[in-house]
């Protein structure tokens, strides 16, 4: 749920670096040094990676340094460790931006949680290439964009695409069955996007993959979170599931049942990022939960 008043304010780092003994009593102390009070801490070892990666997160009550201060403060012990690392407050609330087709199941989903706060964002913005979906928009209070791509004006809409990312402060691009390819171009300028693929990647990429696992009989389907990157369908996953099929079942069922999965496993996959549970090293992830 979200996050109550009652409830502390609190900061999370997200840190990843080069493996080495005493990295959890170094950042620790770091908290302890400075009055905070740790509630949350999970760390694991990419041994053949040779990195160590945490998530940390105390209370901002009685802690002695400022928000401007903690990063230049922590800064001091991370880069003689080669550390890489994030910085979040629970009380700044992400601004979100989800895409959309003709396909409304997982907008309404999003809309329905964000509304009943199961997780704490905002979600001003609207962006599609079809009109279909505006009445949907305009229900729940968010602004619609009907941006329509073809390939010839691909770089020009993209390009009235960012400038409304920019003017809305977008923190994060949901693809709720979006159905477009983001430019390499695109994902230079911003990189914070989460896709929901219908399929348990890496099987069946692309395009019509319930048709694909029909042909190929298979027992169980899948749906996939992931953050987009310039490769089609092969970002870093932050969430999957799956469920069974036989038989009986035709392209329609499988259809069906893969939408059930895609609402859920949309659902998961942002709620994570937007709790900072997700941490990104290479083309992988290390989920938190």
């Amino acid at each position: 749920m979200t996050k109550g008043e009652h409830q502390p304010k609190t900061a999370t780092l997200l840190i990843s670096c080069p493996d080495q003994p005493g990295l959890v009593a170094k950042f620790a102390n770091f908290i302890y040094a400075n009055g905070g009070n740790i509630i949350h801490a999970d760390q694991h070892t990419d041994f053949a990676a040779g990195l160590f990666l945490t998530r940390i997160e105390w209370q901002l009550d009685d802690f002695n340094l400022s928000r401007e201060l903690i990063d230049p403060a922590f800064a001091a012990i991370a880069q003689p460790l080669q550390a890489k690392w994030q910085l979040y407050f629970s009380d700044s609330v992400p601004r979100v931006s989800i895409w959309v087709s003709r396909q409304d199941h997982c907008l309404f989903d999003l809309l329905w949680r964000q509304k009943a706060q199961e997780f704490a964002a905002e979600i001003p913005l609207i962006i599609s290439n079809h009109p279909d979906l505006q009445t949907v928009s305009e229900e729940f209070g968010a602004d619609f964009h009907h941006i329509p791509i073809t390939p010839d004006n691909k770089a020009e809409q993209e390009a009235k695409q960012l400038e409304l990312l920019r003017h809305y402060t977008i923190d994060l691009v949901v693809l709720a069955k979006y159905m477009q390819i983001l430019s390499p171009e695109f994902m230079a300028q911003f990189p914070h996007v989460i896709n929901i693929h219908h399929s348990f990647l890496p099987a069946f990429t692309g395009a019509k993959p319930y048709h694909r696992a029909y042909q190929r009989g298979v027992k169980i389907i899948g749906a996939t979170a992931h953050y987009v990157n310039p490769e089609l369908d092969a970002g870093p996953i932050v969430e999957q599931d799956v469920v069974r099929v036989s038989h009986r079942d035709n392209v329609a069922d499988l259809i069906r049942k893969g939408k059930d999965l895609e609402r859920v496993v949309l659902a998961r996959a942002v709620r994570l990022h937007l709790c900072h549970q997700v941490l990104v090293y290479g083309n992988r992830t290390v989920v938190f939960a």
